[in-house]
This record gives C-alpha cells, sequence and structure tokens, in this order.
C-alpha cells in the first residue's frame, strides 16, 4: 500500500470518525485565529477544562445510551438533584466533603435504577421514561432545596472542580508534574496504539503503513503536550481533568474490551439479532441506566463545586448539550454506532465554539443558533453515509 493510498484509506475508512477530528482541528484553528491566540492562552485553556468537564461526563455515560438505542432526557434534573443533596449534607446537615460526595453518588445509582427498571424489566421506552425522569428529579430538586440556593461548600469540597496539582516536581515557570503526567499518558497512548496494530496484524487486517502510523502518534502526542504545556504554564494539572481522564480510559476500555460492552453495541446495532444471540438485554438496559445515573451524580459533584452551591435550576439543558456532543462526535440517531473519545471531541467542539463566540463578544441567542446549526449537519451528515453505504451494497 503506497503512502497516497494509504493516507486516502485513513480518512475513508471511517470517514464519521475521522472526519470529527479534521473539524476539531479546524474549528480550533478559526477561533485562534478569530480571538487573537486569546483561545489558546494558558489560562483560557485551564478555565475550559473547568466550565466544560461536567458535559463532557454526561457525554461518557450518554454515547452508551445512544448506541443502545435509547436516550435519557433527565440527566439535568439528576446534576441538580444530586447537587442539592450533596449540598443538605455537607451545608446544611454540617456534614465532611466526602460524605456530600457519598450521598450524591448513592442517590445516582437508586435514579439510575429506579430509570432502568422502567426502561428494562417494564419495556417502557427510555424517551418517556426519562422525560418522565426530568419533571420528577426537577421537583425533588425543588422540595429537597425548598426552592431556594445553599452555599458555600467548604474548602474541600471545592477543590474536587476547583483545585490543582501542582509543584511536586518543581519548574521554573511552569509545572514540571503536569509535562510527566501528560507525557505517561502519551507514551501509554502510543503503547495502546502499537499493541492494537500489531493485534490487528496477527489477524490480517488492513493497517496504515508504519510510517505512517508513527506520524499519527506523533501528531497526537505533539498537540497533547501542547495542551500540556499550556496548562503547566498556567496553574497546573486540575483535578477534574484528572477525574475526566480516569473516566475516558474507563469507559474506552468498557465499550471497546468487554462482553458489557460488546453487547450495548449489538443491542443499537439489531436488538432481534442480540436477542437470538443470547444477549441479556433487559439486564444489559438495566445498567446502563445505572450507570447514567452515576456519571450524572459525578456531573452533579463537579457541578455543584464548580458553582460553589447547589440551586433549583442547576443542570437546565445539560441533556441537550450532553446529546449533542454524542451526535456531533459520531452517534448515530439509530443506534449501534459510536465511541466515548469521538462524544468527548463532539463536547469540547462545542465548548470551544462557546468559549471562542463568548471571547468574541458574539450575543448568547446568536451561539444557540450556531450550535443548533452544528448539530442539525451532524445529523444530516450520519444520514449523508448511512445512504451511501446503502447505496454501495
Amino acid at each position: 500500500m503506497t503512502a497516497v493510498a494509504a493516507l486516502k484509506d485513513i480518512f475513508t475508512r471511517n470517514l464519521r470518525q475521522s472526519g470529527i477530528y479534521i473539524a476539531f482541528v479546524a474549528i480550533i484553528g478559526l477561533f485562534a485565529v478569530l480571538t487573537d491566540g486569546m483561545l489558546l492562552s494558558p489560562d483560557n485553556l485551564t478555565n475550559i477544562v473547568l466550565q466544560y468537564s461536567y458535559i463532557l461526563i454526561l457525554a461518557t455515560g450518554m454515547v452508551i445510551v445512544i448506541i443502545a438505542g435509547h436516550i435519557d432526557l433527565s440527566v439535568g434534573s439528576v446534576v441538580a438533584l444530586t447537587g442539592a443533596i450533596s449540598a443538605i449534607v455537607v451545608i446544611q446537615r454540617g456534614g465532611p466533603w466526602w460524605a456530600g460526595v457519598l450521598a450524591a453518588l448513592a442517590v445516582g445509582l437508586v435514579v439510575g435504577a429506579w430509570q432502568g427498571f422502567w426502561v428494562a424489566f417494564v419495556g417502557i421506552p427510555a424517551f418517556i421514561v426519562t422525560l418522565a425522569g426530568m419533571l420528577l428529579f426537577r421537583g425533588l430538586t425543588l422540595q429537597v432545596l425548598n426552592n431556594i440556593s445553599l452555599s458555600p461548600f467548604p474548602a474541600g469540597y471545592q477543590k474536587i472542580a476547583g483545585g490543582f496539582l501542582n509543584g511536586f516536581l518543581g519548574g521554573n515557570g511552569y509545572d514540571v508534574f503536569t509535562l510527566v503526567v501528560f507525557g505517561i499518558a502519551v507514551a501509554a497512548y502510543a503503547y495502546s496504539q502499537l499493541r492494537t496494530r500489531q493485534g490487528r496484524q496477527r489477524y490480517q487486517q488492513s493497517v496504515e503503513s508504519f510510517p505512517l502510523f508513527v506520524l499519527r502518534i506523533v501528531l497526537v502526542a505533539a498537540v497533547v503536550m501542547a495542551f500540556a504545556w499550556q496548562l503547566a504554564n498556567s496553574r497546573g494539572l486540575p483535578i477534574v481533568l484528572i477525574i475526566l481522564g480516569v473516566l475516558i480510559m474507563t469507559y474506552t476500555i468498557v465499550t471497546t474490551k468487554t462482553v458489557f460492552g460488546r453487547h450495548v453495541y449489538a443491542i443499537g446495532g439489531n436488538l432481534s439479532a442480540a436477542q437470538l444471540s443470547g444477549v441479556k438485554v433487559k439486564k444489559v438496559n438495566f445498567w446502563i441506566f445505572v450507570n447514567m445515573g452515576l456519571l450524572s451524580a459525578i456531573a452533579g459533584i463537579v457541578y455543584s463545586s464548580r458553582s460553589n452551591g447547589a440551586q433549583p435550576a442547576a443542570g437546565n439543558m445539560f441533556e441537550l448539550d450532553a446529546i449533542a456532543a454524542c451526535f456531533i462526535g459520531g452517534a448515530s440517531t439509530t443506534g449501534g454506532v459510536g465511541r466515548v473519545t469521538g462524544a468527548m471531541v463532539g463536547g469540547l467542539i462545542m465548548a470551544v465554539m462557546s468559549n471562542g463566540m463568548s471571547l468574541m463578544g458574539v450575543d448568547q441567542s446568536v451561539q444557540q443558533i450556531v450550535k443548533g446549526l452544528v448539530l442539525l449537519l451532524a445529523v444530516a451528515f450520519d444520514i449523508y453515509n448511512k445512504r451511501r453505504a446503502g447505496a454501495a451494497r
């Protein structure tokens, strides 16, 4: 395979996934120019991580829900409810910060089990169950908070979304620890990709040429380390980024390397075939929503920590941002298709656009219009690809 043919194969083998990365780079470049470089400044990149981390956490769980052919409209209300429970335990009752975290996680699991029961075992469509949940859990939030806001959280709780790890290894004007952590992450990524390549070669599957493989790893490493350098020159490594990184790695493995992940794709791709193949559909669907409840609780903890309090209106429209991130990142509207990494890129595209337009002073109404058009184009691209694939057969 020639270098040109191999390069073409990389971008056409899965256009929906490769295209989103190209679009992401292009959008970053565009807003970097339009904001005179402010978008890529160390402090602004740190703020993007802090401000949009909870949407990325929600998108991690939402993409699994969408792959299985469902949707969850309740996650914004669950974010509000879990944040409210944490505030009651920590602020109103005077409990330690970690007790609020545990209480929020417990509530998230109960909420997920509640919705999973109705979807998996009663057979009510997830759209209806979670629409009811959106109303139910928002009402419970108002009841718990008695229609008032609670603040502030103690310093320990605030560090979850606002704290940084730095200074452990020194550095002259920059944080060496941040660079080391990202360096280890890049090395782990390179090793993982090499193992994947070797596995495909053993099964005689097509892979790109080795020079192009190395080029791809180098480009990824360069982008990641450039991002790390900017963080290192700001306030160091955000704690919330560590939480997000662990979740991304965990759920990437879950969706690609485990039986549960394969069953999720099977259910979304062809439900009848999955049932005939012995997949325990009810059990898988139940745990999909339990997992979504857990991740909504984590997002609720991060959001309440970031805002330093709990408000009755917290999490409003978060579900739409999470769903948009998944579809922009390559998930299919009919299920069976999607990746955690794609959802992360989709979420980052939304974050970069919002942040870039804010830096430019664009009115909030115009920002909503732009994001709506981007979502519409992403779904239109999905439909176009399906039609083209059908015509090719």
